[in-house]
């Protein structure tokens, strides 16, 4: 049998939660998934919510932290939001984890993690436009049809799987255009 760690645990949790919403983290499936017993998961976790809270924070990290690391590598602000843009819609197109957790936002594990993501991605894209040279209002605009349209694009994949194309240049050029 192979040792589990919190890391296996939380990816399985991701996996759980793209495939089949946060209904499927849960102790019992995950172990049996894993070939592991669900005393495996305790050792990590004193409860399933526990699991789910380290699951959501693993995705603020690899799904927010690490992107806008990864975007602030880029020189100009029309690369790094063009980055930006290629980068989420390339994650959302591998596993939905964010509408899974959009359909759960009124859980109180996912409720507070949620809103300072989308708190924490509109600051950035509301920065991201400002360097753009918008004003102040007139960035935070952007920035909310920005995540907008990220969010529209991951609920179509979803729900229209093959049937949506990015339309990446086509946004970076009607958002950046003054």
């Amino acid at each position: 049998m192979v040792r589990r760690n919190r890391d296996d645990w939380t990816e399985m949790a991701l996996r759980a939660l793209a495939e089949g919403g946060l209904n499927a983290v849960a102790v019992e499936p995950l172990a049996a998934a894993a070939g592991a017993t669900k005393g495996s998961v305790y050792h990590h976790f004193r409860n399933r919510e526990a699991l789910l809270e380290a699951t959501v924070e693993r995705w603020e990290r690899e799904h927010t932290e690490k992107v806008i690391e990864l975007v602030e590598s880029e020189r100009t602000p029309e690369d790094k939001l063009r980055t930006l843009f290629a980068t989420v819609l390339d994650r959302t197109r591998k596993g939905s984890v964010e509408m899974a957790l959009q359909a759960g936002a009124d859980h109180e594990v996912i409720a507070p993690v949620l809103r300072r993501v989308t708190e924490k991605r509109l600051a950035y894209l509301t920065e991201l436009f400002g360097e753009l040279g918008f004003g102040e209002a007139q960035a935070r605009q952007r920035a909310l049809i920005a995540f907008s349209l990220y969010l529209g694009q991951a609920q179509m994949w979803v729900t229209l799987p093959g049937l949506v194309e990015p339309v990446l240049d086509e946004a970076v050029r009607v958002l950046t255009a003054k």
